[in-house]
């Protein structure tokens, strides 16, 4: 794939470092939209409308420059119990012992605008942590690492060695399914 400029609706340097994998390099532009899910609303159809979201916002305000916009949004999903960013310390406390020892899932939906129109694919990955004790999580908690990730982990970071095992996509854990973004690049 060459060399492709877009615009990436995310502040996440996570997302700058995978899109560099795909040779694309991007103009940071986050979207402000609001986050919060809807009554009843599965996970999975929780992120891609957010990820839709967050393109048509960018795109109302920078559409004139004619780049695609590309925007992503990531949950992590214990049955339908959407887990997003943590809120404090306490919440990602608790968010990390309920994933402790579980099998739960990772979706991160990509959505690509370009010329009017949002196409959007979702990735979902299974991930199996191991049983994690509690002064392990608390420390941590402490280090401020999980503060910032949905689900209050990154497979990336400290917390990837409670990873027993994956059946998806790495990239999509943390947060930009590769596969999938080159699918919706190559398209345009």
């Amino acid at each position: 794939m060459a060399l492709q400029n877009i615009i990436l609706a995310s502040r996440s340097p996570r997302r700058v470092e995978l899109l560099a994998q795909l040779g694309v390099h991007c103009d940071i532009v986050p979207a402000d939209i609001d986050e919060s899910s809807w009554p009843d609303e599965d996970p999975a159809q929780y992120v891609v409308r957010l990820a839709r979201e967050k393109a048509l916002a960018v795109a109302s305000l920078h559409g004139h420059r004619g780049l695609p916009i590309l925007a992503a949004d990531t949950t992590v999903a214990l049955g339908q119990l959407i887990l997003g960013k943590p809120a404090d310390a306490d919440e990602a406390m608790a968010m990390l012992a309920r994933l402790s020892g579980s099998i739960h899932f990772v979706h991160t939906a990509v959505a690509l605008y370009q010329a009017g129109e949002v196409h959007c694919l979702l990735n979902s990955t299974e991930v199996e942590m191991m049983q994690v004790p509690v002064a392990v999580l608390a420390d941590y908690v402490a280090s401020g690492e999980p503060m910032d990730k949905a689900g209050a982990y990154g497979i990336q970071g400290r917390a990837g060695r409670w990873i027993k095992q994956i059946n998806g996509s790495y990239s999509g854990v943390m947060g930009l399914p590769l596969h999938e973004t080159a699918q919706l690049l190559h398209a345009w």
